[in-house]
């Protein structure tokens, strides 16, 4: 893993990270960009990058625009947006063919670059805003997108968990915006927000490829130049203290009822007990060893999965389960006992070697791929700490039983939720 190691350096306006490593075949770009999470402005920035990806100025249609990408021996670029704790973050990613295994000597990491700058900075513009036409092409499509939650129960009962989980906190804001939102965009209001963004938000450029820092320093010193920013950071709050547990029942016309429980952690990824947590997680429900996997589905049938994630930026830790109408108490008392027994130390040697097994093969499997490594690096970014790939393993590695106990007697249960059918109601 040595040869993954990150170089950073201060460039206008953004970071210059720099990974150079002969591991991938292709050179990978991806500039990325956060803000805070708001609801005055979190469907315009759900709205943005799709707009930006569709047109340019050089390239004022769809069509000329990805037959320009085919062009570099087919290169990929796409956009995504995620919700790293209650920052909202956008991706601009390409990946190009490193032109050293091409007969070609045309500068194609040069033409990767200026691709990324002309849509960056040069959007398709008609008047005092975007281009109508696309910005109502996309607005569409944003609101098939917020759509697509309520049909995907199995989204719909997580996104429901988190909002009656963290009402009030941005955190409880959908990563593609708010459907009654999206008719109020126009292609001028979304070009000052883009104005906006691009002079406030927190960038990153990322390179990870077989070239040197100083020739990719040189391409982005050159071509990418903003305005100094010093990002909003999001004041550290106290965290909410639970008094009552928030139990929720919603039904719908569904055979399969859907079981989703947050908790609190009140632990971030960068906190020194955030090794543990993660080993915590793994055995209590992250994978198909785990205490939920086995007990509540194998061994009761009770489920149809279940199942539990960390939400390492917000300190929220979320168990979901899909199960039969009738089987909710029974579902819920299993959970509750799964974790009384891990915060009693309940869980052997073997289960615990296992879990960090699986753990490590998890992050070695994801810097397997450049994208992946990427995503691995930019938590740093997040929660403004230094944390490298080594250090990170060797420390869940060194976790102890005592360190997952004392972390596990951290958490506590928030708020149950369940979308539950119409009969159950009668």
């Amino acid at each position: 893993m040595d040869s993954l190691s990150e170089k950073v350096s201060e460039m206008r306006g953004f970071k210059l990270h720099v990974v150079e490593t002969n591991k991938y075949k292709t050179n990978t770009i991806v500039w990325k960009m956060k803000a805070p999470l708001a609801n005055e402005d979190v469907t315009k920035r759900a709205l943005l990058p799709y707009v930006l990806q569709s047109s340019s100025e050089t390239f004022p249609s769809t069509a000329e625009l990805r037959s320009y990408l085919d062009e570099l021996y087919g290169a990929t670029f796409f956009v995504d947006l995620a919700k790293k704790g209650e920052y909202h973050v956008i991706s601009f990613s390409i990946e190009i063919a490193n032109e050293k295994f091409l007969k070609d000597t045309s500068p194609l990491l040069r033409k990767g670059f200026e691709f990324l700058t002309e849509i960056l900075t040069k959007p398709h513009l008609s008047g005092n805003g975007f281009d109508s036409d696309m910005v109502e092409k996309e607005k569409r499509t944003l609101k098939d997108r917020i759509q697509s939650i309520f049909d995907d129960k199995m989204r719909y009962s997580n996104f429901r968990l988190v909002q009656e989980m963290c009402k009030g906190e941005p955190y409880a804001l959908e990563v593609n915006g708010e459907l009654d939102q999206v008719d109020s965009i126009t292609p001028e209001n979304l070009y000052d927000y883009y104005k906006k963004a691009f002079q406030e938000d927190e960038c990153d450029l990322y390179f990870i490829g077989d070239v040197k820092e100083e020739e990719v320093q040189k391409l982005a010193g050159d071509l990418l130049q903003f305005q100094d920013r010093s990002p909003k950071k999001i004041e550290s709050r106290n965290e909410k203290r639970i008094e009552n547990v928030n139990e929720v029942k919603e039904q719908q016309d569904i055979k399969q009822g859907k079981l989703n429980i947050g908790y609190r952690t009140y632990v971030k990824y960068g906190d020194p007990d955030y090794y543990a947590l993660q080993v915590f997680n793994g055995i209590f429900g992250g994978f198909s060893h785990s205490k939920l996997f086995i007990n509540v589905r194998e061994k009761a049938s009770l489920a149809y999965y279940a199942a539990s994630r960390l939400e390492s930026h917000k300190g929220l830790m979320m168990v979901m389960s899909g199960i039969d109408l009738k089987n909710y108490n029974q579902a819920v008392g299993i959970i509750h006992e799964q974790m009384d027994a891990m915060k009693k130390g309940d869980f052997t040697d073997e289960e615990l070697d296992q879990t960090k097994a699986v753990i490590q093969n998890q992050l070695l499997e994801t810097i397997d791929t450049s994208r992946g490594l990427i995503e691995v690096l930019y938590h740093n970014v997040v929660s403004h700490v230094d944390i490298n790939l080594e250090h990170w393993l060797k420390a869940m590695q060194e976790t102890t039983k005592e360190e997952i106990i004392k972390v596990g007697n951290k958490i506590e249960l928030d708020t149950i939720y369940f979308l539950t059918g119409m009969e159950a109601g009668k």
